[in-house]
């Protein structure tokens, strides 16, 4: 996820004459947010190839799907849009609401990381006007956040995470009807995870793992990539990052031992991998959760 404008819905309500945005930022990890107001508007939204988590912040009580005009929102409502979903929207009266993008690969590394399941056989359910006051809570956290303010951005994705894990545990489910085929076997993807967790400080060559499943690299590259959502190195590098937050939020360990300890070259190797994923030096990541 590179810009906002790539991301179908924010470009829908981005075109509307009444619609009004306040706010948006890109938060890194594939994640990006915005703080709308509209009124008196109609969208449809049309395959995006993105999720989206929403909450209501003010109004809405006259704002509903096209096909179901009877069920209404009303402010701390919750909706999810999946990737791929089609939604007509009628907006009747003042409205406003927070939105977080949430792209297909952050996606697929939440149901591999928490649901230890194969992402191609679950789905985020199309959820409208939900009720989860934590969740509601979570938004209005991210909100009161100034977005583009360094150490109030990194708080930002921070709470982004919780909201994406939130809805990965809470509005997943199995896929029905869905036969897989290829991609490697339950026991296979649960071995790798631990031999990867272990030796995330260590060179881990394609070849090696691929040899862990007595694969060729070729197949063993697109049988990870069925099962895993993301090809093996991206995986390998989302999860080094994960714990060099991890590592970064307890403090006490200097920078040069953290980029070893997650298999990084060097620490300038770190600080450009860590840059380029969450927007924000290590240093400057470290400094927003400890002051």
């Amino acid at each position: 996820m590179s810009t906002l404008t790539q991301l179908e819905v924010f470009n829908e309500l981005n075109a509307s004459p009444h619609a009004r945005l306040e706010a948006s930022a890109q938060l890194g990890d594939g994640l990006a947010a915005a703080l709308w107001s509209n009124r008196d508007d109609a969208r449809d939204y049309h395959a995006p190839r993105h999720h989206t988590l929403s909450c209501y912040i003010a109004g809405g009580t006259r704002t509903f799907r096209r096909q179901r005009p009877l069920f209404t929102g009303a402010p701390d409502k919750l909706c999810v849009l999946p990737a791929g979903h089609e939604s007509n929207w009628v907006i009747d009266g003042p409205l406003r609401l927070a939105h977080l993008y949430v792209s297909e690969e952050q996606f697929v590394l939440g149901c591999v990381r928490l649901l230890d399941r194969e992402p191609r056989a679950v789905q985020l359910h199309d959820a409208t006007f939900v009720d989860d006051a934590r969740q509601a809570q979570r938004f209005r956290q991210l909100i009161a956040l100034d977005w583009h303010e360094p150490a109030e951005r990194l708080l930002t994705s921070s709470i982004a995470h919780a909201i994406v894990d939130h809805a990965v545990l809470c509005q997943v489910g199995m896929r029905e009807g869905l036969r897989l085929k290829g991609g490697l076997a339950p026991y296979q993807r649960r071995s790798l995870r631990a031999f990867i967790e272990a030796h995330l400080d260590q060179p881990l060559a394609l070849g090696a793992l691929a040899e862990r499943c007595q694969l060729s690299e070729y197949h063993f590259a697109r049988m990870f990539r069925q099962s895993f959502g993301l090809p093996p190195h991206q995986y390998v590098l989302a999860r080094r990052l994960q714990r060099a937050c991890d590592l970064l939020r307890l403090g006490g360990t200097g920078l040069g031992d953290i980029a070893l300890s997650c298999g990084f070259a060097s620490a300038s190797h770190f600080s450009n991998r860590f840059r380029q994923a969450m927007g924000a030096t290590p240093g400057a990541y470290r400094a927003a959760f400890l002051n």
